[in-house]
């Protein structure tokens, strides 16, 4: 019940306002938030880096002013360049927001963003690593795969997103399941109309189970993210079906949620990421961790309550 109102806060500025200025709210941010600078979240994927691999998001989205797609440019470029320094490279790659770099500004939005994206491309591949573009809400997924498309061009390794809750993305994933394709599935995050989506959550994990299967029995690199006992189960068995070595498909959760498993699952020789975000930028990301889950919405009413 608490879903729908959680995702329609996480586009209100007045909401917004008033969880980041809740004195309770910076602790529990930092339980899914790596910190607010590169130079804080560093010693976390260093941490990880020793048993995981790590994806990294530089928090920010929607941005509609190109001086910002450009610092926010400059901010991967930047991160990118530390890893390749501190030797990290080779465990740990990026996840970009096509609208942080530009696809909503208003003149050649979609332009822009490639063009911002290639350069992150370049720079990732200038250190040995790899880029994966996020997807968001469903208006954005046509632009999404264009630009992907034209990023494979010269950036064959670059990574797509699809969420299993939206009922185009069985096609989607018979598209990108060919050799060399990396595709990270997961269920999605954001409040989408029946129209698009499947609402209830059964019907959701179906579709996971559907869009998996798929990507399992073709020639890419799945990436199953999700924090669900059941369906990392049953996409250890689709492996073992499918003849699948560890190599060829890895597991993906969020920082700060089932640390035990994800270190259970890499003992187990698994591949197993963690998708690790940071920066200033971080109230949209938040919200979204809470609608997810009750009980991340229990742990932040508890804290407000105690602190009251």
């Amino acid at each position: 019940m608490l879903r729908t109102p959680l995702l329609v806060a996480a586009r209100s500025s007045a909401c917004r306002t008033l969880v980041e200025r809740a004195p309770v709210t910076r602790g529990l941010v930092s339980r899914f938030v790596a910190g607010s600078s590169q130079e804080q979240a560093l010693p976390a994927v260093q941490e990880l880096a020793r048993d995981r691999y790590v994806t990294l998001d530089h928090l920010g989205e929607d941005t509609t002013d190109i001086t910002q797609a450009q610092a926010t440019v400059t901010a991967y470029s930047r991160l990118l360049r530390e890893l390749g320094r501190q030797g990290l490279a080779d465990r740990a790659e990026v996840s970009v927001k096509l609208s942080a770099v530009g696809q909503f500004l208003s003149a050649d939005g979609e332009k822009i963003a490639l063009d911002n994206a290639r350069r992150i491309c370049e720079e990732a591949a200038a250190v040995g690593t790899t880029v994966t573009l996020d997807m968001e809400d469903h208006t954005t997924t046509d632009s999404t795969l264009g630009i992907l498309r034209d990023l494979r061009v010269d950036f064959p390794w670059v990574g797509a997103v699809l969420q299993a809750y939206l009922h185009r993305t069985e096609a989607d994933c018979r598209d990108l399941r060919d050799a060399g394709s990396r595709v990270r599935l997961c269920k999605g995050a954001y409040d989408e109309p029946a129209s698009v989506a499947y609402r209830d959550k059964g019907e959701v994990d179906r579709s996971y189970v559907r869009c998996l299967k798929i990507l399992m029995a073709g020639e890419g690199y799945p990436m199953i993210a999700s924090h669900d006992p059941r369906l990392i189960a049953i996409a250890g068995k689709l492996a073992a079906d499918t003849g699948r070595s560890p190599d060829s498909y890895e597991y993906q959760m969020l920082y700060g949620i089932r640390d035990a498993e994800q270190v259970r699952l890499a003992a187990e020789g698994n591949r197993m990421r963690v998708y690790v975000p940071y920066g200033d930028e971080w109230y949209g990301y938040f919200m979204r961790r809470l609608a997810e889950r009750p009980a991340n919405v229990a742990f932040f009413a508890r804290s407000l309550v105690s602190r009251g």
